[in-house]
């Protein structure tokens, strides 16, 4: 297996592109109409790699979802993407849902039914990673993931003895404080959040200070996306700051999860079929890896839902248009 993605699923319920969120009592027409489409870390990942050229049986999806027509839905999905599922069925819990409402010009408004999430047993995680051994093990969604989110440290260790790549990328913890997440560091490869989580867990609000502070925790490669100002990425001895792309956005919803995608994406085209560390990424590969993560990202918003515009030709069309632009803005420089 290339890549075994495992975290939150959730259904999207996604009315985009509004003029306005209802008073009380009122009623405001959706001129786009209501959506449905996969939500989660773990599901727009690993469909997004599959739509970004990875071949069929070497991307592979592990989740929970509820014995309900939500959780038919999503498995339905993700098989239809060429997907390899290990999906755990609860009839304790349903399938978690997602009501994202995007008025025009603004962020969108998340209501999240955490669901099925918060039961995702470490022991199956770790059963298929010991059955598929992948290149690279992405966890996302960390914080809402109940026992899982707590056993993550030693999941991620299996899987650093296993010489995988590890890739963490985290949300804002249920009913709990951002230190749940600082001991999975210690053994992450790769660590991205996006402006405002990085500022919750660091209180820093500049990004370089909140990096320099992730970095300290024990992540190697931390990146921090930032919406229309593009991205930093720190190692403990090199700062790059990567301007955006320039796109018309619909909806933001799944552009980081498409980030990380493309980023992975980049990796797996840079450094080939072989197992890799991160010290074998050289200074001259990482801005074009980041660059292809950067278009995956910006592709995204440009239609609704989290991953239906994220493809192998709308990536290559932004690179083709505007990546030596973005490149020839980027700045790299080593750091002490």
């Amino acid at each position: 297996m290339q890549v075994t993605c495992a975290g939150i699923l959730v259904v999207d319920i996604i009315a985009a592109d509004l003029p306005k969120i209802s008073s009380p009592g009122e009623l405001t027409f959706t001129s786009r109409g209501i959506e449905v489409h996969m939500g989660g870390h773990a599901g727009n990942v690993s469909i997004d790699l599959r739509k970004l050229g990875l071949p069929q049986g070497e991307v592979s999806c592990v989740g929970a979802v509820g014995e309900d027509v939500f959780g038919d839905f999503l498995e339905n999905l993700l098989k239809s993407h060429g997907l390899v599922t290990h999906l755990q069925r609860m009839r304790e819990a349903g399938t978690s849902k997602d009501m994202v409402l995007v008025v025009s010009g603004e962020d969108r408004r998340f209501h999240t039914d955490i669901g099925a999430n918060w039961h995702l047993s470490p022991e199956h995680v770790t059963s298929v990673l010991e059955d598929e051994k992948p290149t690279i093990l992405y966890t996302g969604g960390i914080g809402i993931t109940g026992r899982f989110d707590e056993e993550l440290p030693t999941v991620l260790q299996k899987a650093k003895e296993m010489n995988c790549l590890t890739f963490l990328d985290a949300v804002k913890p249920y009913k709990r404080g951002w230190d749940l997440i600082f001991p999975a560091l210690k053994v992450t490869d790769i660590f991205h959040c996006n402006q405002d989580e990085a500022k919750g867990m660091t209180g820093k609000d500049d990004p370089k200070e909140a990096a320099r502070a992730l970095i300290k925790k024990g992540a190697s490669l931390v990146i921090i996306s930032m919406g229309e100002k593009g991205l930093i990425a720190m190692t403990r001895n090199l700062l790059l700051e990567m301007p955006s792309f320039k796109v018309q956005v619909v909806d933001p919803t799944g552009a980081g999860d498409a980030m990380c995608a493309g980023i992975i994406s980049g990796l797996l085209k840079t450094m080939g079929r072989k197992r890799f560390g991160l010290s074998e990424i050289s200074t001259n590969d990482l801005p074009a890896v980041l660059l292809e993560g950067e278009a995956a990202g910006a592709a995204c918003v440009t239609m609704v839902g989290t991953t239906t515009a994220v493809t192998e030709r709308n990536v290559k069309r932004l690179l083709d248009e505007q990546g030596r632009e973005v490149l020839n803005r980027t700045r790299i420089r080593k750091i002490h």
